[in-house]
């Protein structure tokens, strides 16, 4: 055992206190970078990926802000493990049996990856905005794509795409987090959660046909659907997710913990950020479609729109 951990243990039992990775995380609103350069001034690297998880935004929307957010939510300490700042709990015996479980919590904007249970990911989302709202309850990772181009604009790309509603085309994939649900039914990621659930995940396995499926893909438990209209859940940090007991139950309300930063803000249904980046130094737009190239055909299920 290395010293560290001795005197950690030492701690506990002399003074009766908990060694500081097992404390609480609390967290601070800051604010908000006005700039890239201060941003960068401000925070590492590291840092601001986790700035990313905490506020639900990429790292371009933690400066460009729309809704108006009331700052910038930091926690009062670094880690090197991520999974201290989870929402979700680091273990879900409902899921124990499974090698492999993915839960996406639409009212907190985040997912979580579970190996037999227990919590080995998470990272932020932005869903379905609320005209075109994500499907919630139980599905099964089915087919993936490196990239897509949209039919419905070929500017778009679909990239690190894994579809989990055949029938409709919903997926999985990289885009624009702006803070809030603003796709058009797929679940956005970051770039390194979509290029990771894209390795994670198993695909379904067809029969010979390709019309049938003889093993499904990854089960898939879509929680929601997300309350247009309320202050967003995260603002409130410290609010721990309750998974069901088992996959496909409801799952039970938010459980409030106290949190130094006050709730405020504002949903929004609707957004420029659907729309694609102007300029000369936008970069592509990547979006979802229910009509690009054709899924395997399934029996029970339609082709995409």
């Amino acid at each position: 055992m290395r010293w560290s951990r001795v005197l950690a243990v030492l701690a506990v039992v002399l003074l009766g206190t908990t060694p500081a990775a097992a404390q609480p995380v609390a967290y601070t609103l800051e604010p908000l970078p006005k700039t890239p350069a201060e941003l960068a001034k401000r925070f590492t690297p590291a840092q601001i990926q986790i700035l990313e998880m905490l506020n639900r935004r990429d790292r371009a929307h933690l400066l460009r802000v729309d809704p108006p957010v009331p700052g910038l939510i930091v926690p009062d300490r670094w880690s090197d493990d991520v999974l201290v700042y989870s929402p979700f709990p680091s273990t879900w015996p409902g899921a124990a049996l499974n090698l492999k479980s993915l839960v996406v919590h639409q009212p907190m904007q985040a997912f979580a990856a579970y190996e037999n249970g227990q919590l080995v990911r998470w990272g932020p989302i932005s869903s379905g905005r609320k005209e075109t709202p994500t499907p919630d309850g139980a599905f099964n990772l089915t087919w993936r794509a490196r990239s897509r181009r949209s039919t419905d604009n070929e500017d778009w790309l679909l990239e690190w795409y894994f579809n989990f509603v055949n029938a409709r085309g919903v997926s999985f994939h990289l885009f624009d987090l702006p803070g809030y649900p603003a796709s058009h039914a797929c679940i956005r990621l970051l770039l390194r959660d979509a290029q990771w659930i894209y390795g994670w995940g198993d695909e379904w396995k067809l029969d010979d046909t390709r019309r049938n499926v003889t093993t499904p893909g990854t089960p898939v438990l879509v929680i929601g659907p997300y309350p247009f209209g309320s202050t967003p859940a995260w603002l409130t940090p410290g609010q721990a997710i309750t998974l069901p007991e088992r996959p496909g139950e409801p799952a039970a309300p938010l459980a409030a913990e106290s949190s130094a930063v006050p709730p405020a803000g504002s949903d929004r249904s609707t957004s420029r950020d659907s729309r694609r980046p102007s300029g000369p130094t936008a970069t592509p737009a990547r979006s979802r479609t229910y009509s690009d190239r054709p899924a395997p055909p399934v029996r029970g299920s339609t082709p995409p729109r």
